[in-house]
């Protein structure tokens, strides 16, 4: 359940509570960042501006009329959501957040209950996000009643993740394993299963080396030293998320995923929204990937982000820039502020 803290997803052999692979002495190792004042009042303006912008029916989505229903991405919207709150320590049930996030968890439990197949009719970027966050909130809610209910939404989600695994190794936006594959939507997607698998849901080891053999094999680019989109290549956010997932999948020390961290550490336009078109989405995956990389990595990067995304918060406490803007943006910036807390198992080493 949340509170164990995160290993690599190696081999399922290993039983969910096993001993962690020992980091590198602190010794060896940069001290830790600290979260600054400024990025607590970031965080925490940020949350008031989520409260506000909570729909009735306790869900998180986009504003834009074209785009209601699935298409307001209400899932992904609310999932983060939920998450941004957990890393700052707030669950549903307690606290002067509680009853909000209380309604955020019902509104995805019921989403669940509705679907035939627990795919809930949206697309597996949304079905990964959802899989986080049902695997975050078990056993951390203040009604006891509620863990069964989680363990069967997380279960059956997973059911739909793992039989709709591509026959490369990936996964693309339809929940359906001739669907092919993509290096975006397939971070998601295991990232997702790491987070469960660290709660106690099964992974099977044929799933996490199929993963491997498609990023490794498919999407990793030894001349470029990064992830394509789909094939070989280089993106910044593929490269981001390829890391991330590698690393959870058991790869932390490869030199293929060695030689993708240093890409990145090295992209000048990493830091620049004008120039990394998918700024929050790259390093929503970039901070993590630097957590699992070790303190040195995590401690030059942190620093550099966190000083970014508080001067790209807007003065309603949001960092969406238009607004009928996407969901993600504000709760995945809180997300990476909040890093130091080390709330979340997913995010941390």
């Amino acid at each position: 359940m949340a509170g164990a803290t995160v290993a690599p997803l190696a081999a399922q052999e290993t039983p969910a509570n096993a001993p962690l692979v020992a980091a590198a002495s602190a010794s060896a190792e940069a001290e830790a960042p600290e979260m600054s004042e400024q990025a607590e009042k970031a965080i925490e303006r940020g949350l008031k501006f989520l409260i506000s912008s909570q729909n009735k029916d306790g869900s998180w989505s986009s504003k834009d009329p074209k785009k209601a229903g699935d298409g307001g991405y209400s899932i992904a919207g609310t999932s983060l959501a939920l998450m941004a709150f957990m890393v700052e320590g707030h669950f549903p049930g307690f606290g002067p957040y509680g009853n909000a996030l209380d309604r955020a968890k019902d509104y995805l439990l019921k989403r669940s209950k509705d679907s035939a197949t627990g795919a809930m009719g949206v697309k597996m970027y949304e079905i990964g996000l959802y899989t986080i966050a049902m695997s975050e909130l078990w056993g951390m809610t203040s009604d006891p009643d509620d863990n069964k209910e989680i363990q069967v939404a997380l279960e059956r989600v997973v059911e739909v993740i793992l039989r709709s695994q591509s026959p490369l190794g990936g996964w693309r936006y339809a929940p359906r394993p001739d669907a092919g594959q993509d290096t975006s939507v397939t971070a998601m997607v295991f990232v997702s299963l790491a987070s469960a698998r660290e709660a106690g849901v099964l992974v099977p080891t044929e799933t996490i080396e199929r993963l491997t053999g498609y990023l490794r094999d498919q999407a990793f680019d030894e001349q470029r030293g990064g992830f394509g989109y789909q094939g070989k290549g280089y993106t910044i956010a593929c490269t981001a998320g390829g890391v991330y997932a590698a690393q959870l999948a058991g790869n932390r020390d490869a030199e293929w995923v060695q030689q993708a961290l240093t890409t990145l550490e090295n992209e000048p336009k990493m830091f620049s929204r004008k120039e990394n078109g998918h700024f929050y989405y790259s390093h929503y995956y970039a901070m993590q990937a630097m957590v699992q990389a070790g303190e040195e990595h995590y401690a030059r990067w942190y620093p550099k982000i966190s000083e970014a995304l508080i001067s790209l918060q807007q003065p309603n406490g949001s960092w969406q820039e238009k607004e009928l803007d996407y969901p993600h943006k504000t709760p995945m910036s809180i997300i990476i502020l909040g890093t130091p807390n080390r709330y979340i198992p997913v995010y941390q080493r």
